[in-house]
């Protein structure tokens, strides 16, 4: 959501927009949304003027204020020009680096720009990122799930059978109206 001078006055408006992939057992838990404003997302601070926005899971002790089906970190993180941050990414954890605009070092590897991801191995490693300039990131990892994974458009099921079994839900009406 936006704030009412962005109503008034107008404005550029970047999102994302993550969707989570449940294990079978809770493929057909209901959905849900949570509202987090700014006030409720705690902050880690790193020594030289950048930091981490903790909104799910938990860095260096500050736990996120979202709510989540599995574990899940998702840190939205800040890196003034110059500085280097590092993060540990958890043994089991899928882990994805979003960089949403900037420029630095991803570990060994140079990320420039804007909408880029990098993945990283699931046996846990230090993520060290470098800005070159001001740099926007998103880290996002959870609890590898290892199950099949079968997806169409919105639906993310594990198997093509349980796949269009949930696009004929959608299409009766199962899975409720807009």
């Amino acid at each position: 959501m936006h704030e009412r001078e962005f109503t008034r006055a107008g404005g550029t408006f970047e999102m994302i927009q993550l969707w989570v992939n449940l294990p079978r057992a809770l493929k057909m838990s209901p959905p849900k949304y949570q509202t987090l404003l700014k006030d409720q997302i705690p902050q880690v601070d790193f020594p030289k003027g950048s930091y981490a926005r903790v909104i799910a899971g938990e860095l260096n002790g500050v736990k996120g204020a979202a709510s989540t089906f599995t574990p899940v970190n998702l840190f939205d993180v800040r890196v003034k020009a110059g500085e280097t941050v590092e993060l540990q990414a958890p043994a089991g954890f899928n882990t994805a680096v979003f960089l949403l605009k900037g420029s630095g070092a991803l570990n060994t590897s140079l990320l420039d720009g804007e909408a880029k991801i990098a993945l990283l191995d699931a046996a846990g490693e230090l993520i060290k990122f470098e800005a070159k300039e001001d740099s926007q990131l998103l880290v996002l990892n959870g609890e590898a799930i290892n199950e099949p994974v079968a997806s169409y458009g919105p639906f993310v099921m594990n198997t093509r059978e349980e796949l269009a079994q949930a696009v004929e839900d959608y299409r009766a009406g199962k899975m409720g109206r807009l």
